[in-house]
């Protein structure tokens, strides 16, 4: 059960200005445990793949208008919560189709979000091929994501960083995502059981109340570290998808947890590729072998902490 707390926000710090400044990012990302960009990718680029998965969604009945995103409330909630990806948003099956999606595997690949992981690893950047979309329809089972770190669900390296963005314009009554600044320094935090994406929750003391958010524009990207904490904004608005998407790169060194190499959608590669019209990048991943580093399952067992 998600342990009931009160938040308040401040606002991101934007680091755009720091761009081509290695030191300077790595130096900021170091006391803040996350870096906001502005405009970082081009708002045609995102709202290309954001207008793919629309289109998805509206041919399965989700949305009622695709250019605005508006959900089709009666069809979303008479959805029963066995067949939802509760931590996605929609159907298992729309999610499915969602990541089929070609354009959405491309876009993880642009050179303006290499470029800033080259800058921050100092070498080259290996791009997990385990995207996540969510597109969080306000279905009546849906919780907001709880406040936790990544490393226990992805493992792997420690240096794995997230990109987080919406595919669209996303003010806070979209619920939006939300950092707990310098939390990266706290190393692993013990876990409870939680409802909302990943099932888990960072057990967090009380003077842990520094929350970092912002609304969105497409084309602001948010990135972090795998042990900064992070949640979801409770959104207000229920009458709006919010689509956005979770892309995680590391340097291509270090190890990587198998299951990462896997669609998040845990259907075959090769259902997921059916109808793509290039094989470019299909299996990049196979040529740069990555090593693989085992499984860890007592970082998602429940544990205490003394604050």
């Amino acid at each position: 059960m998600t342990i009931a707390r009160a938040f308040t926000y401040s606002s991101f710090t934007d680091a755009t200005t720091l761009l081509g400044d290695p030191l300077a990012l790595r130096e900021q990302a170091a006391r803040d445990g996350y870096l906001f960009f502005r405009g970082l990718l081009p708002r045609s680029a995102v709202e290309d793949v954001r207008a793919d998965i629309a289109r998805v969604l509206t041919d399965d009945g989700t949305l009622s208008d695709q250019d605005s995103g508006e959900v089709n409330r009666e069809t979303v909630d008479s959805i029963p919560s066995t067949a939802m990806r509760l931590d996605i948003g929609v159907s298992e099956a729309s999610y499915v189709r969602i990541q089929q999606v070609e354009s959405l595997h491309l876009l993880p690949h642009h050179p303006t979000l290499v470029g800033l992981y080259e800058q921050l690893f100092g070498e080259s950047v290996f791009v997990h091929p385990r995207h996540i979309v969510r597109a969080m329809t306000g279905h009546p089972a849906l919780r907001p994501t709880p406040p936790h770190q990544d490393f226990p669900l992805i493992q792997g390296s420690q240096n794995t960083w997230t990109a987080w963005f919406p595919l669209a314009d996303t003010p806070l009554s979209r619920g939006p995502l939300s950092v707990l600044r310098g939390s990266h320094r706290e190393g692993y935090i013990p876990i409870a059981p939680a409802e909302g994406a990943g099932l888990i929750e960072a057990l967090l003391c009380r003077d842990e109340d520094d929350w970092i958010t912002g609304a969105f524009e497409a084309g602001d990207v948010l990135t972090f570290p795998s042990l900064t904490v992070h949640r979801a904004v409770p959104a207000t608005d229920r009458a709006h998808i919010r689509l956005s998407m979770d892309i995680r790169f590391q340097p291509a060194s270090e190890p990587i947890e198998a299951r990462s190499l896997t669609n998040h959608s845990d259907r075959d590669w090769e259902e997921i590729y059916a109808d793509w019209t290039s094989t470019d990048m299909q299996y990049y991943w196979r040529a740069d072998k990555p090593s693989i580093s085992p499984w860890d399952a007592s970082l998602i067992q429940p544990g205490q902490r003394i604050c």
